[in-house]
C-alpha cells in the first residue's frame, strides 16, 4: 500500500491525527532529551552537595549554587542560600522549591493526555463518517449483485481511520507512562536528599550553639 493509498483509506481524520501524532512525537523526543540530561547528572550532584554541607557547611551554598540550573540543585540551593534560618524556614524553603522544580518535571503532560484522549476518537469518527459513506450508497436494488460487495471494502477501508488512531494513541501511551514513573521516582529522590540536607543543618545548629557555649 502506497502512502496516497493509505491516507485516502484513513480519510479526512488523516490529518488532523498527523498533526496529534507530530506534536506527541515533539514532545516525547523534548522529554526524553530532558529526562537523559536530569538523570545522567543528578546522583553526582546530590552526592557532591551532600559530601561538602557534611565537612563545611559554610562552603555548600557555593556548590549548590553551581549546580541550579539543574532541578536537584536548584531545589537544595534554595534553603542554603538563606542566612542562618530557622529549621521550620528551611524546611519550607525545601518544600516550596520541591513544589517548583516537579511542575516543571511535568511540561508536556497535558498535550501527551490529550493525543491519548483525541485519537481513538478521531480515528473511530472516521471509521463512522466511513461506514456512512459505504452503507449509504446501497439501494434496494443492489442486494445480492456485485454491488454489495464493494461494501465489505469500504468497510475495511474505514477501518483504518480507527487503527489510526489507536496506534497514536498507544505509541504516547507506553511513553506518557514512562514519563510519569521518571518524576513519581523524583519525588522520592527530592524527599530523600531534602531529609538528608535537613538533618546536616541540624547537626550544624547543634555544633554552631555548643561551640558559642563553650566560649
Amino acid at each position: 500500500m502506497t502512502l496516497a493509498e493509505f491516507i485516502n483509506n484513513v480519510g479526512i481524520v488523516f490529518w488532523p491525527l498527523s498533526f496529534l501524532s507530530i506534536l506527541s512525537l515533539g514532545t516525547i523526543l523534548e522529554r526524553i532529551f530532558y529526562w537523559f540530561g536530569l538523570l545522567i547528572k543528578e546522583n553526582l550532584i546530590i552526592e557532591r552537595i551532600m559530601e561538602t554541607a557534611t565537612n563545611n557547611w559554610d562552603v555548600a551554598a557555593k556548590v549548590a549554587r553551581d549546580h541550579r540550573k539543574h532541578p536537584i540543585g536548584n531545589f537544595l540551593y534554595s534553603p542554603l542560600k538563606l542566612n542562618n534560618p530557622d529549621p521550620e524556614v528551611f524546611h519550607l524553603a525545601l518544600e516550596t522549591a520541591a513544589d517548583d522544580e516537579l511542575a516543571l518535571m511535568r511540561k508536556g503532560e497535558k498535550v501527551l493526555e490529550t493525543a491519548i484522549t483525541i485519537s481513538p476518537l478521531l480515528g473511530l469518527f472516521g471509521t463512522v463518517l466511513g461506514l456512512i459513506k459505504s452503507v449509504g450508497s446501497i439501494t434496494i436494488g443492489d442486494l445480492g449483485t456485485a454491488a454489495v460487495s464493494n461494501v465489505s471494502t469500504g468497510i475495511g477501508q474505514a477501518l483504518y481511520s480507527t487503527a489510526m488512531g489507536l496506534g497514536v494513541a498507544i505509541f504516547t501511551l507506553a511513553f506518557s507512562r514512562l514519563f510519569q514513573g521518571f518524576w513519581s521516582n523524583q519525588v522520592r529522590i527530592f524527599r530523600k536528599a531534602g531529609n538528608e540536607l535537613e538533618v546536616i543543618y541540624r547537626q550544624h545548629l547543634l555544633e554552631t550553639h555548643s561551640d558559642l557555649e563553650r566560649v
